[in-house]
């Protein structure tokens, strides 16, 4: 078990600033080479796709207005339309304005580099005066995934490791646990491969509801060379990815401060993996295609996002 001391020495001894050049943004993404985007789409073999994300409830997790025009003819000339629209009696459409904290424990989405400080610096060591509360962040936003990211993913389910139904909140997973998973399954994490952890909170979320308690099952600390040595690109978790209460009272949240940081290790937070479980267990098959397309929000530290994992 890594001390506080040995956690903190992962800033530097898991670091891959300059390892892709001074001006990388895209972190560990770069281990998402051409090779693993085509072996990817190799892992596609019954052409079934899964989302793995839960759906955004307006408007419990969003603010929302609705103006609807069912029927245009209820309105003569559609006054204030523009044309050609004034002139259809028949035509008629909805839009909304929406307004939503992404963050958090509940709504999926994935974060980019520019999320978390440490020292007062970003990954590659730039400085966090690089956000600004008008504009964004000028470096490591979650625009530098414009083009999505495409890899191979793995599901790895913790939960049946165990024989339990869930982890309880407050229980860590560690790299033996990871190994152990992938035995089971008959499955190996391999370079640019995203990694999703099932540690069962899904399915407790989909029978009682969201815990909204800070207190939750994740990651280790412990994970994290296992993860910087595997070369992994992404990695997503049916909770918010750290182990709450971490065990270290100066690094609270290891995994997205040392991840971030330190290595660059885009994180995918809050996912839905049941249905990605159950197709994985009728197909006997647990890597597949894994896509996820961020909203090019401007200087944004993350998007929320719809995981597609296609077998």
């Amino acid at each position: 078990m890594p001390t506080q001391d040995d956690v903190i020495g992962y800033f530097d001894t898991l670091s891959n600033w300059g390892r892709w050049g001074e001006d990388d943004e895209l972190g560990t993404l770069n281990h998402i080479t051409d090779d693993v985007r085509l072996a990817a789409a190799r892992a596609v073999r019954h052409g079934r796709s899964v989302s793995c994300a839960w759906e955004f409830a307006a408007p419990d997790e969003m603010e929302r207005s609705t103006t609807a025009c069912p029927c245009a003819a209820d309105m003569p000339g559609a006054e204030g339309m523009p044309a050609p629209f004034h002139n259809d009696r028949r035509w008629g459409f909805s839009h909304e304005r929406l307004g939503f904290m992404f963050h958090g424990n509940t709504v999926t989405h994935v974060d980019s580099p520019c999320h978390i400080f440490w020292d007062g610096k970003m990954y590659n060591g730039r400085p966090h005066s690089l956000v600004d509360s008008a504009t964004g962040s000028a470096w490591a936003a979650v625009t530098a995934a414009a083009n999505g990211i495409i890899t191979r993913g793995v599901l790895l389910d913790i939960a049946a490791v165990r024989d339990v139904p869930w982890l309880e909140p407050g229980q860590g997973v560690f790299p033996e646990d990871l190994e152990e998973a992938e035995r089971r399954q008959g499955v190996r994490v391999r370079p640019g491969d995203a990694v999703l952890l099932r540690t069962g909170y899904g399915r407790s979320r989909h029978e009682a509801g969201a815990s909204g308690n800070f207190t939750q099952a994740g990651w280790h600390a412990s994970c994290l060379p296992w993860l910087h040595d595997r070369q992994v690109s992404l990695i997503g978790a049916d909770t918010p990815q750290d182990v709450q209460p971490s065990g270290y009272d100066d690094v609270l949240m290891p995994v997205h401060a040392v991840g971030l940081v330190a290595m660059g290790l885009w994180l995918l937070d809050n996912c839905d993996l049941e249905a990605c479980l159950a197709t994985a267990t009728e197909l006997g098959q647990w890597d597949f295609q894994f896509a996820v397309a961020p909203v090019r929000f401007a200087g944004t530290s993350g998007s929320p996002v719809n995981p597609i994992a296609t077998f």
